[in-house]
């Protein structure tokens, strides 16, 4: 079975950082990513990388947020500096297996407030 766990969450003050993990079970994923959903709104993107590094990141993190992946240990990371009470949201690693299927992980807790 597949499956994407993800670790890094947590309460951090405006202007901090953290760092996301998500660990696919297997490889094969074309892309993976990071979507957030603020609470009462919808999940947005926030970042993607393909399985030969090229990115994506929505227009509101750029700058902040850096993703990157290791494709050796099947990982992808999302390292977010200067964070803000508006990025507040449970974040979801996402991946589009080969094929074409979509795998979202149980989602992480990131709560930026003073």
């Amino acid at each position: 079975q597949v499956q994407l766990v993800e670790s890094g969450g947590g309460l951090v003050q405006p202007g901090g950082s953290l760092r996301l993990s998500c660990a696919a079970s297997r490889s094969g994923f074309s892309v993976l990513g990071w979507y957030r959903q603020p609470p009462g709104k919808g999940r947005e993107l926030v970042a993607t990388i393909s399985s030969l590094s090229g990115t994506r990141y929505a227009d509101s993190v750029k700058g902040r947020v850096t993703i990157s992946r290791d494709n050796a240990k099947n990982t992808v990371y999302l390292q977010m500096n200067n964070l803000k009470p508006e990025d507040t949201a449970v974040y979801y690693c996402h991946g589009v297996f080969s094929g074409g299927r979509v795998y979202w992980g149980q989602g992480t807790q990131v709560t930026v407030s003073s």
